[in-house]
């Protein structure tokens, strides 16, 4: 059985840079420090860093608090705020292309557009966006009807959604709106990932798509696959790997989100060829 892995599996920069931050804070300090909400979406390199001795934390009431790193995703601009006023240490681990969309957020609304999201109204990173974005601000996705919105508008995109969300959503806001001003804040890493995984699902049997099931970018790289009629079985770990899904398969492609270290992908990788013998 023939097992390709993408070259695009695994970390992205801004994920990567923002554990390196952790892990090497632990190193340094193993008392006081915590980070707001769990910095990055994979349940394995949170657990990790519990060892480690940071722990996330929802509330920044909570007891013994020092230093605070910040998500991967970015916060709120009322909670960061609040957050220096309480005289905490802060770490930003905030990804660079995150901030970026909040900078474009932030100077939209003060040029008085209308600002409109493209992401997930529940993903912390589109909730960071809101705070920056005004009052006014409203949160779409690509696939349902557009509300009612001004005639100046600027559009803002969660760093983790498909070109093609953001295409789609362009055609119906032109179509209600007298001027229009664009920032693409998608990832590069994003839309690089999802085409290798799209070229990749067309030419084997079955993909394995391995990150956290709360992962954003990990579940538009299932969907992808499933839209284009691939058996495909999103996973965290090897330990859910079942034998009977390769079954008759010469071939496995095996693709990754941003927040998958490489040791789970290499994990799965060797569990997957003793399957395949």
């Amino acid at each position: 059985m023939k097992i390709i892995v993408a070259k695009t599996a695994g970390f992205c920069f801004g994920v990567k840079r923002a554990v390196d931050i952790a892990f090497k804070t632990a190193k340094k300090k193993q008392e006081g420090v915590f980070t707001l909400g769990p910095i990055i979406h994979n349940p394995q390199v949170i657990e990790k860093l519990k060892q480690e001795g940071i722990q996330p934390i929802e509330d920044i009431d909570a007891p013994g608090i020092e230093d605070i790193i910040i998500r991967t995703h970015g916060i709120p601009l009322q909670l960061m705020n609040r957050i220096s006023e309480s005289g905490f240490n802060i770490i930003d681990a905030t990804c660079p292309f995150v901030k970026k969309a909040q900078r474009y957020a932030k100077l939209l609304r003060e040029e008085g557009y209308q600002v409109i999201i493209l992401g997930d109204r529940g993903h912390p990173e589109v909730q960071g966006l809101m705070s920056y974005a005004g009052d006014d601000a409203v949160v779409v996705d690509s696939e349902k009807a557009l509300p009612k919105i001004k005639r100046n508008v600027g559009i803002v995109v969660q760093t983790t959604q498909p070109v093609e969300a953001l295409k789609k959503l362009f055609g119906k806001v032109i179509e209600q709106v007298k001027n229009v001003k664009v920032y693409n804040t998608i990832c590069s890493s994003t839309a690089l990932r999802l085409k290798e995984t799209a070229a990749m699902a067309k030419k084997v049997n079955i993909m394995l798509v391995v990150g956290g099931k709360n992962s954003a970018n990990t579940t538009q790289l299932a969907k992808l696959c499933r839209s284009l009629s691939v058996p495909t079985y999103h996973i965290e770990t090897s330990a859910e790997l079942i034998s009977e899904w390769m079954n008759g398969a010469d071939s496995v492609g095996i693709t990754a989100g941003a927040s998958t270290p490489d040791w789970i992908i290499e994990d799965i990788i060797k569990r997957a060829k003793e399957i395949g013998g």
